[in-house]
């Protein structure tokens, strides 16, 4: 669309973009996608959290153990591998991945690994049910303050400052107790009985904007599911500029970070008011576009990638469904395997009609259609299997076909 706009009002458009983010706050009031921007977020010499780092969540009010796990899950699967029946699902620390990327853009090749440490309830509201930001830096400081951030999540009926009026959390990062040393902090707050359509976005209907019906939330609770959009945010922008000098674009009090840099992305194809295309829970009907620890799913926020230059989603595949060569399975589907199958020293092009006419026929015995396909990063051509260089290999090896 650029293309079509006069670079002035480009120009003009970029600058008042960049002067509605506050700083490091995470929104979802920003429609407009910024996107192919070589080196949008610029690097500014300070330091990064590396090594090994705990992240302490600091529970302030009344919430149940069935809230707090979402939030543990989440966390865990940062840096958690999925099992193997799990393997061709995207994944919460495949969605880090990108974050990570940061820290291999020097030669010296910082590393970073988080992992959950200590978890603080404060269920009777020791400060109050309305906060300021100096009374959440106040609770964030209950957790450890070297090689950690200390995360602070309020309860749905906790009011924070600035929250739902130009921001659904926060990261910054205080003075510890020692000398000369400080910590990063994240705040996020439950939004689901204050401001849901502002800061639960797409499970809930936005107040502004394009209006589309919202999604079913992956866990079951527009609050929880909402917090955890806002706190992968808010990690990614903690880890890439934690002390205000990191990677960031624009002014130092209103910066540009990893996830802002990407408004309301969430999956292939999003534009203003779409999130784009996600998996769908075929029980719940619950969309969704990772998958973590305990089987849980979530929805996590598309984030700047520092070697393409773009916003980047994790890659939804087709669902794998494996055939056994000789199994019956009805419309003549064995025989055109079996004519596949046997075809002797034939390359991949001589036998690709076969597989056309058994795409055609699994289309037409599951009675749906081809969606979005994966396209091949290297030749830009699009797919929806994959096959092995001759037939008869093929013949001894299970066949996948995706649909």
């Amino acid at each position: 669309m650029a293309s079509f706009i006069p670079q002035t009002i480009l120009k003009l458009f970029l600058a008042i973009s960049l002067f509605r983010f506050s700083l490091a706050v995470r929104r979802l009031t920003v429609t407009e996608l910024l996107q192919d921007q070589p080196d949008l977020l610029k690097y500014h010499d300070g330091p990064l959290l590396t090594g090994r780092i705990t992240v302490n969540l600091i529970w302030y009010g009344n919430l149940k153990p069935s809230e707090t796990a979402i939030i543990s899950d989440f966390v865990n699967s940062l840096s958690s591998k999925p099992p193997p029946s799990q393997k061709s699902q995207p994944t919460v620390a495949q969605w880090w991945s990108t974050a990570q990327k940061y820290y291999h853009l020097d030669s010296k090749k910082h590393s970073l690994s988080l992992s959950l440490g200590k978890q603080i309830l404060d269920e009777h509201y020791s400060l109050g049910k309305s906060l300021q930001i100096k009374q959440i830096i106040e609770l964030a400081s209950k957790g450890d303050q070297k090689d950690a951030i200390n995360v602070v999540l309020t309860a749905s009926d906790v009011v924070v400052e600035g929250f739902c009026m130009n921001q659904c959390g926060t990261h910054g990062h205080a003075t510890g107790k020692k000398m000369f040393s400080k910590f990063a902090y994240i705040w996020v707050g439950n939004s689901q009985t204050q401001c849901p359509g502002q800061c639960a976005w797409p499970f809930y209907q936005p107040i502004y904007g394009p209006q589309s019906p919202p999604l079913i939330a992956p866990n079951n609770n527009v609050g929880l599911d909402g917090m955890v959009i806002n706190l992968a945010s808010l990690f990614a922008g903690t880890v890439t500029n934690p002390f205000g000098n990191g990677y960031f674009q624009g002014p130092a009090e209103a910066p540009l970070e990893a996830s802002s840099a990407c408004p309301g992305i969430y999956g292939k194809g999003a534009y203003p008011g779409y999130a784009g295309n996600l998996l769908v829970d075929s029980s719940t009907g619950a969309s969704y576009n990772a998958r973590g620890e305990h089987g849980r799913k979530y929805l996590l926020p598309a984030l700047y990638d520092p070697a393409t230059f773009s916003c980047e989603t994790l890659t939804i595949l087709p669902k794998l469904w494996t055939i056994e060569p000789n199994k019956p399975l009805g419309r003549g589907l064995s025989r055109i395997l079996l004519e596949t199958a046997t075809t002797r020293n034939q390359k991949r092009h001589h036998w690709r009609p076969h597989w056309l006419a058994l795409e055609y026929m699994v289309k037409d015995l599951v009675r749906t259609r081809l969606g979005d396909l994966p396209v091949d990063i290297t030749t830009g051509a699009s797919y929806n299997a994959h096959g092995v260089n001759d037939a008869e290999s093929l013949y001894k090896n299970r066949v996948q076909l995706c649909f």
